[in-house]
């Protein structure tokens, strides 16, 4: 009997997990909630990097109902959640995310396993062509003591997306350490990318947004070390190593010159969104807030503002926003 999947979120992600189980000979089934990719993929018209993606479903939300004996797996943006998870209350349905973020409703559900990407993906809001822009590795693990049945789930998702050999696959004892440090990425490359409009290669080439990116990398992670929370390896470097980094003379700029070339032109997921109403930004920064409580800050609750400002008021993404933002900090916080 051939093994299924249901797919939430036909996006680069959504995609990528397509492309992997379908070579892995699974059943897929795409649900989606524009009327133009369901269109798109009921026409067969879904690639990733150039090639076609044969023999997936695809169904319209509205018209979804949560299957009972196949997997799931989220590969919406987290404030795509509510709904997805309103349809999926009361059911037996075993989720697996692949999300970037902190989103609260979800974190109360008990699904036992998630799944981080520290590879880019990225598709037009309109089409079903992903391209992968970056490399990296997809570590898919528990989120707390899992059954026997439920860890026979985690091992076939691992062996499946290992066998499309589209990426490196890791299976891990704890998803949460690896889950913290691409947090701590995100929630610096993202809202400064995405206020700018620049590709994230761009935080590394121009002198202040370079500062800005480092600094708020190190309040990122001097939250999650506070609040003793452990982090994992998801690139080169230990997030450990990271800070040693950033703290010794010429060494960032050495770093920026390394990290540019993996990141010229690949854009934070978090751009297309600015001036639509949502972003992922309360999943990001606005988690690290909430974990920090006393902590101090700054640049966190900067970015927020900032973001929620352009947003709101339907700005357009430029360099300038980096500046006003530096102009709100405290003195002595970039040093």
């Amino acid at each position: 009997m051939k093994s299924s999947a249901h797919i939430i979120g036909a996006g680069g992600i959504g995609i990528a997990a397509a492309a992997c189980l379908v070579r892995a000979g699974w059943d897929v089934t795409m649900i989606e909630s524009n009327p133009e990719k369901v269109a798109a993929g009921c026409r067969k018209e879904m690639t990733l990097d150039g090639q076609p993606i044969q023999g997936v479903h695809f169904v319209h939300f509205d018209e979804w109902v949560p299957p009972t004996d196949k997997v799931v797996l989220l590969c919406t943006k987290t404030f795509d959640n509510a709904a997805i998870l309103q349809r999926l209350a009361n059911t037996q349905t075993l989720v697996f995310p692949i999300q970037n973020g902190y989103d609260r409703t979800l974190e109360q559900c008990s699904h036992p396993a998630e799944a981080i990407a520290s590879f880019v993906s990225q598709c037009p809001n309109n089409r079903l062509s992903a391209r992968i822009t970056r490399a990296g590795a997809l570590h898919i693990g528990p989120r707390r003591k899992v059954s026997s049945g439920e860890r026979e789930c985690i091992n076939a998702l691992v062996s499946a997306f290992a066998k499309s050999k589209l990426f490196p696959v890791e299976c891990v004892a704890d998803i949460g350490p690896f889950k913290s440090t691409k947090l701590m990425y995100n929630a610096a490359i993202s809202p400064l990318a995405a206020s700018a409009g620049v590709d994230n290669a761009e935080l590394l080439i121009d002198p202040l947004t370079q500062k800005l990116f480092f600094a708020l990398l190190r309040e990122n992670y001097s939250i999650l070390r506070h609040v003793g929370l452990r982090l994992e390896k998801i690139g080169p470097f230990h997030p450990d190593t990271v800070m040693r980094i950033l703290q010794t003379p010429l060494l960032p700029r050495l770093m920026g010159l390394f990290f540019r070339p993996s990141l010229r032109g690949t854009y934070c997921s978090m751009s297309p969104d600015m001036g639509s109403g949502y972003t992922e930004i309360d999943a990001y920064n606005g988690h690290l807030i909430r974990l920090a409580g006393y902590f101090p800050c700054p640049i966190n609750n900067a970015v927020i503002n900032l973001v929620d400002r352009i947003s709101r008021e339907r700005l357009v993404q430029t360099r300038a926003h980096l500046h006003h933002l530096v102009m709100s900090l405290p003195d002595g916080v970039l040093n």
